[in-house]
C-alpha cells in the first residue's frame, strides 16, 4: 500500500469534527500510529500506508513527519520535488497555522470549506478510526505519547528502527 495523504487529511478533519482536544502536529502522529497500529493488528493491513520509526519521544511518521517539518520551519523546495504535492494535497483540505514555541514550533489544524468524507475509509477502517479517536479524544500530546509506548512493539524497537 502507498501512502495516502487523502486518507490522512480525512482522517484529520473527523478529528476536527469530533472536537479531539489539544489537536497538534504530535498528538496527530501519536493518534495516526494507534490507528495504523491497531488496525494492522486487528486487520493485517494499514490504512495509511505510512511507515513509523521509533523516536526518542514517540514513533514518528516518516514522510508525514519529513512533510510537518517543511511546513514548520517554511522551507522551500524545488518545483518537481514530490513532498510538494503531498503539502498542496493536503492544504487543499485544511489549513495549518504554525505556533512558534520558545524551542520549536507546533503545527495546528484548521478546518475550511472541506469536509470530513467518510467513504474514503473502509467500514473496517472507519470502525478503527472511530475507536480510536473517541479513545483519545481528550488526551494530551504527552498522554498519547505515553499511549504508543504502552504498546510492547513500540517498546520493543530499537531506537531509530521501523516499528511498523
Amino acid at each position: 500500500m502507498n501512502f495516502d495523504i487523502t486518507k490522512i487529511a480525512n482522517a484529520i478533519l473527523f478529528m476536527l469534527e469530533k472536537k479531539v482536544v489539544n489537536l497538534n502536529d504530535k498528538k496527530l502522529c501519536a493518534l495516526l500510529f494507534i490507528i495504523e497500529y491497531n488496525h494492522l493488528q486487528t486487520y493485517e493491513e494499514k490504512i495509511f500506508g505510512e511507515t513509523f520509526i521509533k523516536g526518542k519521544r514517540s514513533p514518528e511518521p516518516e514522510i508525514l513527519g519529513d512533510i510537518f517539518n517543511i511546513i514548520a520551519n517554511n522551507l522551500d523546495l524545488e518545483d518537481d520535488d514530490e513532498r510538494l504535492y503531498i503539502i498542496t494535497e493536503l492544504l487543499d483540505f485544511l489549513d495549518i497555522e504554525i505556533l512558534e514555541k520558545e524551542k520549536f514550533n507546533e503545527l495546528n489544524f484548521i478546518k475550511m470549506e472541506e469536509e470530513y468524507d467518510k467513504s474514503v475509509f473502509s467500514q473496517k477502517e472507519r470502525k478503527t478510526l472511530e475507536a480510536v479517536v473517541e479513545k483519545y479524544l481528550k488526551e494530551t500530546p504527552r498522554q498519547m505519547a505515553n499511549a504508543t509506548f504502552a504498546k510492547e512493539k513500540v517498546r520493543n524497537t530499537a531506537l531509530g528502527e521501523i516499528i511498523i
